[in-house]
């Protein structure tokens, strides 16, 4: 098989788990078997990376917006969001520090990524506002790191044992986060993610409705 029917394979493969993620998610936390189709849009459609180095410096990026994005919830009145905010900050920067590590010792001429930001500013936002802002952009935002992470995986495009073990361990984290997440939705705000401000996963639902 050549290595660019691979890696269409491996995109389709990509394309079909993000479709899963969200089903699976959705079927447990209300038992809904019905799947609402809806066109993906802005952050989710961007493109799969097509090497090691590619998916570090695709990953550095994502993980600082999502880092800018979770410094904020240290004003969230909620518990709940300010312990998943320093969570995020303190996994992702620890990360971000280690692939910046290898992109220098394995990857030192790596092109530079042009990252477009998912996460909205929330520097005005308080109160509920912040929370359903924050959750509306970060699930959607996790799922393209899920996505990522099973990409490079489902294509053996890692070089290294150590950025494997790390795209799992970002696959099971932030699908977990993403659970949570939508549950969260759900409960406080009594409404359907629709994939953040663009809508960018069209009617996948959370509750049901």
């Amino acid at each position: 098989m050549s290595r660019q029917t691979v890696t269409v394979v491996a995109a389709l493969l990509g394309a079909l788990a993000l479709v899963a993620v969200t089903v699976l998610i959705t079927l447990a936390l209300d038992g809904d078997d019905s799947s609402r189709s809806g066109a993906m849009g802005h952050g989710m459609a961007q493109s799969y990376p097509a090497s090691e180095a590619e998916y570090l410096t695709e990953m550095v990026a994502h993980h600082e917006d999502a880092v800018d994005a979770a410094t904020q919830l240290a004003r969230s009145e909620r518990k709940q969001m300010r312990e998943l905010g320093a969570s995020i900050v303190d996994s992702q920067t620890a990360q971000i520090e280690q692939m910046n590590d290898w992109l220098a010792r394995w990857h030192p001429d790596a092109d530079p990524t042009h990252y477009e930001p998912m996460m909205r500013d929330l520097s005005g936002l308080d109160g509920d506002q912040l929370d359903r802002a924050f959750l509306d952009d970060m699930i959607g935002h996790h799922m393209t790191a899920v996505m990522m992470s099973q990409h490079l995986l489902a294509a053996d495009l890692a070089e290294h044992a150590e950025v494997t073990e790390l795209a799992e361990q970002i696959r099971e984290e932030q699908h977990a986060e993403i659970a949570t997440m939508m549950r969260w939705f759900r409960d406080w705000y009594g409404a359907s993610w629709r994939g953040g401000p663009m809508g960018m996963m069209g009617d996948w639902s959370g509750d049901g409705n």
